[in-house]
């Protein structure tokens, strides 16, 4: 049965919320078929399926097209779209036009977004238009530049307050979920013990009431980052790169395809032919 926002509102203090991030529908099968309670269409997808530097060029049209894959394959977790850099910042008419926009073209069952007080009236308004949001403080990638790279955020008391300032403000906007991003574990604490609402960490320690990992992130997909909140389950890179280079063997010494993987025909057609 497909999870609603009220399953995990019921879970605020009590069995955490598992969330991973998915970008293609067999990904999604996989994480519904293991029973993750949520699946973030990230924009992380810029990093790790595009292949860009940051996250600030993609686009609506991405994030469409990757989210209708992966909520054709979600049949029970609850799928969220990220908001793109630029679909929502310029005013309140763009930001519901574009959370409607994706909400209608994949049958996503919420939006995220980046940002706390400064943005309250956005969700507010997506809110109000029908369209549950889960909201993102801390570290906020699309800020990366106005932050001066991916640090640690809410180290000071000054920036601690404002995150926890920001949590209640995006509460009384009507988040139904709140992510951490890079904050300390004692911050990320804090906030989730003041608010009414979920927190999902990451990089956030051990006391929110959910977790989120990228996905290629903790099977170990790719050799050249892993960041320090991220425990890897799996090592697919090596998996991947010693098949990769057994099937260039076998193709430079036509061991592949071999007899079971190919097909015959009638000798006494062949014959015939000319």
């Amino acid at each position: 049965m497909k999870k609603t926002i009220n399953d995990f509102i019921s879970r605020k203090g009590q069995t955490p919320i598992s969330m991973l991030t998915a970008y293609d529908y067999h990904t999604a099968v996989t994480m519904d078929e293991a029973g993750i309670d949520m699946i973030l269409v990230g924009d992380s997808l810029g990093n790790v399926m595009l292949g860009y530097e940051n996250t600030l060029a993609v686009t609506v049209e991405d994030m469409i097209h990757h989210g209708k894959a992966v909520c054709r394959g979600a049949k029970n977790s609850f799928v969220v779209i990220d908001m793109p850099f630029m679909s929502y910042q310029p005013s309140v008419r763009d930001a519901v036009a574009n959370a409607g926009r994706i909400m209608k073209e994949t049958n996503c069952q919420a939006v995220k977004i980046e940002g706390g007080i400064e943005y309250a009236d956005r969700i507010k308004a997506i809110v109000q238009a029908g369209i549950p949001v889960v909201g993102h403080i801390g570290l906020t990638p699309q800020s990366v530049n106005a932050l001066g790279g991916y640090k640690v955020q809410g180290k000071s008391l000054e920036a601690a307050q404002k995150i926890l300032n920001n949590a209640k403000a995006l509460v009384e906007a009507g988040v139904f979920a709140i992510t951490l991003e890079c904050v300390p574990e004692q911050l990320a604490k804090l906030v989730t013990e003041q608010v009414s609402v979920p927190t999902i960490g990451i990089g956030a320690g051990k006391y929110c009431d959910g977790q989120v990992l990228v996905y290629q992130d903790m099977l170990g997909y790719a050799d050249d980052f892993t960041p320090k909140f991220a425990k890897k389950y799996a090592d697919l890179h090596s998996i991947m790169l010693e098949a990769f280079k057994q099937y260039k063997e076998d193709c430079e010494q036509r061991t592949f395809p071999a007899e079971e993987q190919s097909f015959s025909m009638n000798d006494d057609v062949l014959s015939k032919l000319y």
